[in-house]
């Protein structure tokens, strides 16, 4: 018998749409289920009193979520996950850390390798105090055909390493990881995305022509005090990803 589906918890920002932090939340909680967990969703209350929000709030998340093909809604039956649902919908980013957790979430991950490292002279400038860092490095496929789809490279501070279970990273992204294993009080992420050529061992892992088009993204994470505790570089095949971001003029 299915274990029943558990969303995770989460801090409401208010300085952001309350419907779009539950729905990237809930979003992260979906992708990143275990094989086992029940496609039923809690009922529309239940899931209100979780992520303490009104009914209403809850509501347009779900709509959110049903738009991008991640559930279904029927009447009288329930809320279920979809379980053909891809990743194919651009994201919409607004500044949330469950907005950038909902991104990489949900994927088969493989561990490549971690272990102490020089720090990469273009990451001087991120760790200018640490001689070395701990780099963890991890190839994403999809989940339904097992297709490569992103490869990531994580540096991180040793300190912060020393309290990091690899094992989680074969099922969280480095976000949540830090956040919610380790304890790290995420002060801010620094997000770059540029177009770049595939380089012969993104070729090789992405199985993708050498110079095909890829997405790069960069994160730079820093902790409550300003001082960076992680650099995340990830290489999205083009054919795969998208980025959208709003902006409100009010």
């Amino acid at each position: 018998m299915p274990s029943s589906f558990a969303p995770d918890s989460l801090v409401l920002n208010r300085k952001l749409p309350l419907w779009y932090q539950v729905s990237q939340s809930l979003r992260a909680s979906i992708l990143g289920r275990t094989p086992e967990a029940s496609l039923r969703l809690p009922t529309e209350e239940q899931l209100a009193a979780h992520y303490r929000v009104s009914v209403l709030t809850m509501r347009q998340a779900l709509k959110e979520l049903e738009e991008e093909g991640l559930i279904s809604r029927h009447r009288r039956r329930g809320t279920f996950i979809e379980p053909g649902a891809r990743r194919g919908a651009p994201r919409r980013l607004l500044g949330s850390i469950d907005a950038i957790v909902a991104q990489q979430s949900g994927e088969q991950t493989t561990i490549l390798g971690h272990g102490p490292e020089p720090v990469p002279g273009e990451l001087t400038e991120h760790f200018p105090d640490l001689a070395e860092v701990v780099m963890y490095r991890r190839l994403r496929c999809d989940g339904e055909n097992g297709e490569p789809t992103n490869w990531a490279e994580n540096a991180v501070r040793p300190d912060i390493a020393a309290s990091l279970d690899v094992k989680d990273l074969e099922r969280w992204p480095m976000t949540k990881v830090l956040r919610d294993a380790v304890g790290v009080r995420i002060g801010r992420i620094t997000d770059t995305v540029e177009a770049r050529l595939a380089d012969p061992l993104t070729a090789e892992l992405l199985k993708v022509p050498l110079l095909s088009p890829i997405l790069h993204y960069t994160g730079v994470t820093c902790d409550l005090a300003g001082q960076v505790v992680d650099v995340a570089r990830i290489r999205y095949r083009g054919d795969r990803f998208s980025f959208s971001v709003t902006v409100d003029a009010e």
